[in-house]
């Protein structure tokens, strides 16, 4: 049951990753409610994130939505943040990474209720910073994962993109650092093997249904209904 209730949060985790972000906030608590340590509840999702964004990567490729232009200037500053990220969050006590990932999941519900291109009106800083902003989000993925993908689709809107090829980049971003971070935890022996597959399976399966649903209605639809189980949850472990 257990293992089932895991695969589930995983499929529905996959979908909302895919189409906008945030969905780790509900697996890592998940296994946190489940009785796995923060930490170590935080690198295993690692491995349901990397087979999430390799289905979902084939899947934007199947759509011919990855872009072909060089992406080397954000994809190495990601990743570089990345390992730096994942370090801090794999030595860090397992009481101090739940509160943080509690007080970021209230952070992030919020930040969901505005959509990345009204803010692109707003702000629109030079292309050259472009690296610089995404070695940070690449410390905050390391770090704690969950809602990284709003960030990075808000920063590929301030430079034009829309939302479901920017949807496209981000989960190629995500995999590229991904594959660092997992490394990192790993490492730290931060990793729980076969409770990151199981939450891989449905995280995989979730990203194949929420790429054709980017493609054909993207993800405003969900926001709501995100940022309901997101305050829920925050709440709770807060608390807890």
């Amino acid at each position: 049951m257990k293992f089932l209730l895991l695969f589930i949060c995983g499929l529905v985790a996959g979908i909302i990753n895919t189409l906008a972000g945030g969905g780790s906030f509900i697996t890592v608590a998940a296994m946190i409610f489940m009785g796995l340590p923060p930490t170590v509840a935080n690198g295993t999702n690692r491995i349901a994130i990397l087979f999430q964004n390799i289905m979902a990567v084939k899947r934007f490729k199947h759509f011919d939505l990855i872009p072909t232009e060089n992406l080397k200037g954000i994809l190495i500053p990601a990743a570089m943040g990345a390992i730096a990220g994942a370090y801090m969050a794999s030595v860090i006590p397992d009481a101090t990474f739940k509160r943080i990932f509690g007080a970021l999941m209230i952070l992030i519900s919020f930040i969901t209720l505005y959509d990345p291109q009204r803010v692109a009106e707003r702000l629109r800083p030079s292309p050259k910073l472009l690296p610089a902003i995404f070695f940070l989000i690449g410390i905050y993925g390391g770090f704690i994962q969950a809602g990284v993908g709003f960030f990075i689709l808000a920063a590929l809107s301030l430079y034009g993109m829309d939302l479901v090829r920017a949807n496209a980049v981000k989960v190629l971003v995500i995999l590229i650092f991904t594959v660092f971070a997992l490394a990192i935890f790993a490492y730290r022996g931060k990793v729980d093997p076969l409770w990151g597959v199981v939450l891989a399976a449905g995280n995989a399966t979730g990203a194949y249904i929420g790429v054709n649903l980017a493609v054909q209605k993207g993800h405003g639809f969900i926001r709501k209904f995100v940022l309901a189980a997101l305050m829920v949850v925050a709440v709770r472990l807060i608390i807890g």
